[in-house]
């Protein structure tokens, strides 16, 4: 049984999903059941990326997260070590996303509270469509929204320590 999601409702009343504001906190559910904080990833670029199984362009997205991923992992940037993908799924069975995960060989962080567009955090980050993005830097604070492709990897690239 997982456990429920928690969104920080202060953060998320005090803060706007703009450029330079703090990304409101994430406490969510992994398959194996363990609750994640987004604040655990201090210090490392992250991507909060918003997704489903049943998204067509969020699968087909997967192998271009992966390929930054295995890029980005354990590089120097300005403003943290490592760059982290912390994946917010908005399923709504379980069995069908921890399938696709294996299946897919997602080795990135995955969270879940199962709800769907009921959860908080949907509602919280203002989800209107996916696939949907955040890119955070160590300290928490928003360097871009919704980028994909190349427009996503350059954006990284600028924060890249030289």
């Amino acid at each position: 049984m997982l456990v429920g999601s928690t969104v920080s409702p202060s953060t998320a009343q005090t803060t706007g999903l703009e450029k330079g504001n703090q990304a409101p906190e994430i406490r969510l559910p992994s398959v194996k059941g363990d609750t994640v904080a987004l604040t655990s990833l201090k210090d490392r670029i992250v991507l909060i990326d918003f997704w489903g199984t049943w998204c067509a362009p969020c699968v087909e997205e997967q192998a271009e997260l992966a390929k930054l991923y295995r890029t980005y992992k354990h590089a120097h940037f300005t403003s943290g070590n490592g760059f982290e993908i912390y994946g917010v799924s908005l399923d709504s069975k379980k069995i069908s996303w921890e399938n696709f995960l294996v299946k897919n060989k997602i080795i990135w962080i995955q969270v879940s509270d199962l709800k769907f567009w009921r959860s908080p955090v949907a509602k919280t980050y203002n989800i209107q469509g996916l696939p949907f993005n955040v890119l955070i830097d160590g300290k928490g604070i928003i360097l871009a929204k919704n980028l994909h492709g190349k427009e996503l990897e350059k954006e990284i690239r600028k924060y890249l320590r030289k």
